[in-house]
């Protein structure tokens, strides 16, 4: 017998314990039970119940008490009734080559630039990160740096941003038919880009919400703020009864893009693009039925109290005073020990009694012997979720969790084909995952999906769901003019982008 079949046969003995140990002392008490007489049943009232009644009495009064209280006070289920994510228009499709010539454009109309001692390399370097980074052709850049000369401007930074939020909310809106008078909260998160008025006030303005709204804006808190908010309204919505929660994820490409020469910060310009989504949360019972997810878990880890993680990934300015996003080369290193930490959080939330087994004893063998024992026991997280989100922050960031979390290459198709097909959207990438899986039918009633977002602090923050029907694809999807090209052009456009990168050496 393989490895595989007796860790599977293990796993159905430990999970179904208690039911292979029911049954047959089922069939002992009924076998005692039919062996009862009228006068054993007579002997136990007059001698038990009667003398006991007091303490009978009590311990059911007390159980009375004790379900009444925690029916009463346990937090009400939160309910995803829908989700959707801003697809741009056609003309904002942004191939390598033309990226490539956004990267140009800028640095051309860049006042600050020293033509004397400029050269091609920087171009040879970003043209390279940008092969190899797993985007596609099909991405889409902002409508002001695709222009020429680029508008780097603050008007052109609040058009995109405005565009990505209210096309997201008006799809949303349509398709789940709430009244945007009935939104009783609203968070939206943007990192880089946070205006005056605010960009929730610009959704409140724009959609003419009501003035006793619980309005929140979160800024500076990376890619993996989606979760963050997802987490505050949940909170709110434990507090405040019968109301829907609006969340608004997204990020800003135009007033943010690098024009220096630091190589560190030139990075990020060739995974983000424009994107962005908008989440309908409610508390309401009804709702329950037309609902497709309940929040089952939030677990947010952050490890910025070490000065390394806080510092691996930080806006700054560079030697010629340009101000841009720095990537460290730590990152990898701490993005693996905060999923680390997050998942030893989430996993006795989630996992199945046979895996928190195994991890435990590891655990002690581990400190009983240290030098032979290396490694913890990494838990089999598919046991108990079917569906993966990992946020699509570049190949590297897919491949490091693929591997420390032993998936296979179905569990990570919807982050790398939502990195081909719209890049790195930020906070808005596991949305645009979780819509992948929804167009491929693949949500089945039952199933749980987790999300995972990464982001500066440097936090790792989860979101798990459980499908509470068979879920379908929202009408406008982002995938529903693409869906059945996918994951085959991944694999097409890997082979292209190895013959580029091979050119270029050549």
């Amino acid at each position: 017998m393989t490895s595989v079949n007796v860790k599977l046969l293990y796993h159905y003995v430990i999970t179904n314990f208690f039911n292979l140990c029911f049954f047959p002392l089922a069939a002992i008490v009924a076998g005692k039970a039919s062996r009862l007489t009228t006068n054993d049943l007579h002997h136990f009232y007059y001698y038990y119940l009667q003398h006991n009644l007091i303490t009978i009495s009590l311990l059911f009064a007390f159980t009375v008490f004790g379900l009444a209280l925690y029916i009463v006070t346990r937090p009400k289920p939160v309910y995803l009734v829908d989700h959707s994510c801003y697809l741009p228009p056609s003309h904002l499709r942004s191939s390598i080559s033309k990226v490539m010539d956004i990267f140009y454009q800028v640095r051309l109309a860049d006042p600050l630039r020293n033509a004397a001692s400029d050269d091609s390399s920087w171009l040879d370097f970003l043209r390279k990160i940008q092969e190899r980074s797993g985007l596609g052709d099909e991405t889409h850049g902002p409508e002001g740096l695709l222009q020429v000369p680029p508008r780097k401007t603050f008007a052109a930074a609040r058009e995109e941003t405005e565009q990505v939020i209210i096309g997201a909310l008006e799809k949303l809106f349509e398709n789940t038919k709430v009244n945007p008078k009935e939104i009783g909260i609203l968070v939206v998160n943007s990192s880089m880009f946070n205006p005056t008025p605010s960009l929730s006030a610009m959704v409140v303005n724009t959609f003419k919400l009501r003035s006793n709204i619980r309005s929140f804006n979160l800024g500076g808190m990376g890619c993996s703020a989606g979760v963050i908010a997802i987490d505050l309204a949940k909170d709110l919505l434990h507090v405040h009864k019968n109301t829907y929660a609006l969340v608004v994820s997204t990020e800003n490409i135009t007033y943010n893009i690098y024009a220096g020469d630091n190589r560190s910060m030139m990075v990020s310009n060739c995974l983000f693009r424009v994107g962005g989504a908008a989440i309908l949360l409610s508390n309401k019972p009804r709702d329950r039925r037309r609902s497709k997810y309940q929040l089952l878990h939030t677990v947010r880890t952050h490890t910025g109290a070490d000065d390394k993680s806080f510092r691996c990934v930080q806006q700054e300015d560079d030697e010629s005073g340009k101000t841009g996003v720095c990537l460290s080369k730590d990152i990898t290193g701490v993005a693996g020990r905060t999923v680390q930490k997050n998942i030893t959080t989430l996993g006795p939330l989630v996992l199945p009694f046979s895996e928190k087994f195994l991890f435990f004893v590891t655990f002690i063998a581990k400190k009983l012997f240290k030098d032979k024992i290396k490694h913890y026991y990494v838990p089999d997280f598919k046991l108990a979720i079917d569906h993966f989100c990992i946020h699509a922050g570049g190949r590297a960031v897919i491949d490091v969790l693929q591997k420390n979390l032993g998936l296979l290459p179905i569990d990570v198709e919807a982050s790398r084909s939502t990195l081909h097909r719209f890049g790195n959207t930020s906070s808005s990438s596991i949305w645009y995952e979780l819509a992948y899986i929804e167009a491929k039918g693949r949500m089945k009633r039952g199933n749980k999906v987790w999300q995972i977002a990464l982001g500066s602090g440097f936090k790792c923050n989860s979101a798990v769901w459980v499908a509470l029907r068979n879920v379908k694809a929202s009408t406008n999807s982002p995938w529903e003019h693409c869906i059945d090209r996918y994951p085959d052009a991944i694999d097409s456009d890997s082979g292209k982008s190895e013959t580029r990168v091979q050119n270029g050496r050549s």
